[in-house]
């Protein structure tokens, strides 16, 4: 009986000592997600200002300009299938993808299936409209980067979409 109560307050003391890492580390990323947040921001406000961009700020910390809102009701928390044809930039003007290359068909793709700063974004206009988004690292792929190496870590990201069609 003393030895199964002394494994229990070993396994205990165990658990609580790895809790305590792992709170730790949450706080830590936590910490550094916020000032890459407050960094973004900075860059981005910059950015719009340099470029002259009529962006407005969306709750998220998302920037977009509607160039057309295009028309339709759609709800997108049906998760439709889009069309769309995109052009995706660095803010130094580095196109690193686009549905506009020679060849290429519209990109077609559910909500889900996209990063977070399209999520918060394409939803603000329908079938026809266009949209410019400057989405904080945050909202676009983060500390990893993406593209083999060609959006790097932390990267502002800088699209211009058309919806072709919702379905």
């Amino acid at each position: 009986m003393k030895k199964n109560i002394y494994y229990i307050i070993c396994s205990l003391l165990i658990v609580l000592s790895f809790s305590s890492c792992l709170k730790d580390n949450l706080e830590d990323t936590l910490a550094l997600a916020k000032e890459q947040q407050e960094k973004d921001e900075v860059i981005i406000k910059k950015f719009i200002e340099d470029n002259n961009i009529p962006a407005l700020r969306h709750e998220s910390g998302v920037y977009y300009h509607i160039i057309e809102p295009g028309t339709g009701n759609v709800n997108y928390s049906t998760n439709p299938l889009i069309k769309a044809n995109y052009t995706g930039r660095l803010l130094n003007g580095t196109v690193f993808d686009s549905s506009l290359n020679t060849g290429r068909t519209p990109l077609e793709f559910y909500l889900t299936g996209v990063i977070d700063g399209w999520k918060i974004g394409v939803p603000l206009i329908q079938k026809g409209g266009k949209i410019r988004l400057i989405i904080p690292s945050g909202f676009a792929y983060g500390p990893s980067g993406a593209g083999g190496g060609a959006i790097g870590p932390n990267a502002v990201l800088d699209f211009d979409i058309e919806i072709i069609d919702i379905r």
